[in-house]
């Protein structure tokens, strides 16, 4: 089964598809994108694609290590996105020429259901109480919430109260038993990484994400290691050699690829299965679009760590299109008690609507995200 063409279809509100084609008429669909590097990644895939057309298919391995190693320079967030989402739309295909579910190719699964939480705050939260109140009122059993503003290295203390009144407020109104994950989005520097993470004890969260960027995890290994409260963090990490040091400081409880960003489903099972063996849970990031959920669900399906699954349905990045926009049935996604059933349809599991697609991406998209600043004036961590 020869791959004949690979088409890129960037679409509101800030994704990037791909369409895989093949001999036998079969299409693979991916997702492949850097939020606000979406051009940047399609250039990739375009210029990758030298060394995907004319080769079979069904070859996923193969292919997947040639585009990895093929290559003298590796890794980073544009070529492994782009290698993502080729991934992605090869499981696709295989899947569909099987006529079976991609879980089915990866050993089958071991759960029916997924746990999904839901977003209730945008970047400056506001209003959090009743956005986690209403998100509970639907059925879900956790909620995520940006934690802080923009914070200096050392801030003053009117910000770390702001942080505890909000998370304060949503634990007030959803009770004790509904998860909350208070995202720090790689906003804070150590020094106010600390205080946080002691201050915000009491209120019991399901996790803390991303309390430093990855790459300062060492500046602050005992912190993490004692804290009562799970640690998560790893959507900026794009490989299993990425995840390897991360591992083994034993810094984090919950461990966060993205499989649109770290190498497809490939990649993301294998550092799935590392996790697992440092007893870390799994909870895929996906703030993405349609394809990206559907991806995770497969390889969630299968990976006995995961727990929970992000989703992008009403976040609020999605003003012009929203998560079920681009699907045939948008059944598929259909959350009861908190939980997704795991796609079983052919594939991925999901029918695009090519022509909607196709309609959307003549309007296209050039997403940024957004560039903050001190009160001095020094850029700050969005």
């Amino acid at each position: 089964m020869k791959i004949t063409a690979m088409t890129t279809y960037a679409v509101p509100p800030r994704w990037l598809f791909l369409k895989i084609e093949t001999d036998e008429g079969i299409v693979g669909w991916g997702e492949p994108v850097v939020e606000g590097r979406a051009a940047t990644v399609a250039a990739a895939v375009e210029e990758l694609s030298d060394y995907v057309i004319g080769h079979d298919a069904r070859h996923i391995e193969d292919i997947w290590t040639v585009l990895y190693r093929g290559g003298f320079y590796r890794g980073g967030p544009i070529l492994m996105s782009a290698i993502a989402g080729i991934d992605q739309a090869l499981w696709d295909i295989k899947g569909k020429s099987l006529g079976v579910p991609v879980h089915e190719l990866l050993g089958g699964r071991v759960r029916d259901r997924m746990r999904v939480y839901s977003w209730i705050g945008g970047d400056r939260p506001s209003e959090t109480a009743s956005a986690a109140r209403a998100a509970v009122d639907r059925g879900f059993t956790a909620v995520k919430m940006n934690g802080t503003e923009e914070l200096q290295y050392v801030d003053t203390w009117d910000k770390v109260e702001l942080c505890l009144a909000n998370v304060a407020a949503v634990r007030d109104a959803v009770g004790p038993n509904v998860g909350i994950g208070v995202d720090f989005h790689g906003r804070v520097h150590k020094p106010m990484a600390k205080v946080l993470i002691a201050e915000l004890e009491p209120y019991k969260l399901m996790f803390i994400e991303e309390p430093v960027l990855s790459e300062n995890v060492d500046s602050m290994l005992d912190t993490l290691r004692s804290s009562s409260t799970p640690i998560a963090l790893g959507e900026r990490l794009f490989s299993r050699w990425d995840v390897k040091a991360i591992l083994a400081s034993g810094a984090v409880d919950i461990i966060q690829p993205d499989p649109s960003h770290a190498g497809g489903i490939t990649e993301t099972r294998k550092i799935a299965a590392m996790a697992e063996a440092y007893d870390v849970g799994l909870a895929l990031h996906c703030p993405l679009g349609p394809i990206a959920l559907a991806t995770c669900l497969q390889i969630d399906a299968g990976c006995h760590n995961a727990f929970i699954q992000e989703q992008s349905l009403g976040i609020h990045y999605n003003e012009s299109n929203d998560l079920l926009d681009y699907v045939v049935d948008a059944s598929v996604f259909s959350y009861d008690d908190g939980m997704v059933a795991i796609p079983d349809g052919p594939g991925l599991g999901i029918e695009v609507n090519e022509e909607y697609v196709v309609e959307r991406a003549r309007e296209g998209h050039r997403w940024r995200n957004p560039i903050w600043r001190h009160a001095d004036g020094s850029v700050a961590e969005w």
